[in-house]
C-alpha cells in the first residue's frame, strides 16, 4: 500500500530534493531531483542529468545513488530516497538492487512508475503528492514537448 500521510521530516528532506530539480532546470536539464538520507542525515544528492551530461542513465535517482559514493549493504537498508518523481523501471530496479528500504515520491501524476513491483519488493513508498513538484515538471512538459515525448518514448518502448 503507498502511504500519503505527511510528516514534517519527510517535507522538509523533499525540499532538498526540490532544490536539486531546480538546479537541475536552471543547467538546462529535466528538473527532478532525488536525495538519499540515512538516519536522518543527507548522504546523497542528485539530479536529472540526462541533457547536461548527454547521458542514457542519469535520472535523479541514479545520479543521487552514484553521488553518495560507495555505501554498505546495511546502509542502504536504512536509507530513504526522496525523489520529486516517480522512479522508472531502471531507477526502481536500482533501488531494489540496493535493497533502500523507503521511497519518499513529490508526486507520480506527470509520471508513474513502477511503484507496485516496489512495494511487492518490500519497500515501503510515501507519495507526498505535492503540488510543487507537479507544477515544476509539468510546466517543464508543456515547454518542451518535444524533448519530454523523446524520453517517455525510451522509457515506455
Amino acid at each position: 500500500m503507498i502511504e500519503t500521510n505527511n510528516s514534517e521530516d519527510d517535507y522538509k528532506f523533499m525540499m532538498e530534493a526540490l532544490k536539486e530539480a531546480k538546479k537541475s532546470l536552471e543547467s538546462g536539464g529535466i528538473p527532478i531531483g532525488a536525495i538519499l538520507v540515512k538516519d536522518g542525515v543527507i548522504v546523497g544528492r542528485g539530479h536529472n542529468n540526462l541533457l547536461q551530461k548527454n547521458s542514457t542513465i542519469l535520472h535523479a535517482e541514479m545520479d543521487c545513488i552514484e553521488n553518495s559514493g560507495r555505501l554498505k549493504g546495511k546502509d542502504y537498508k536504512r536509507s530513504t530516497l526522496y525523489t520529486t518523481l516517480s522512479p522508472c523501471e531502471m531507477c526502481s530496479g536500482t533501488i531494489i538492487l540496493y535493497k533502500i528500504s523507503r521511497v519518499v515520491i513529490g508526486e507520480n501524476e506527470n509520471l508513474k512508475g513502477p511503484e507496485k513491483c516496489l512495494i511487492e519488493s518490500g519497500i515501503e513508498l510515501k507519495n507526498l503528492d505535492l503540488p510543487e513538484c507537479k507544477e515544476m515538471l509539468g510546466s517543464y512538459i508543456l515547454q518542451n514537448p518535444d524533448l519530454w515525448a523523446d524520453e517517455i518514448e525510451r522509457i515506455h518502448e
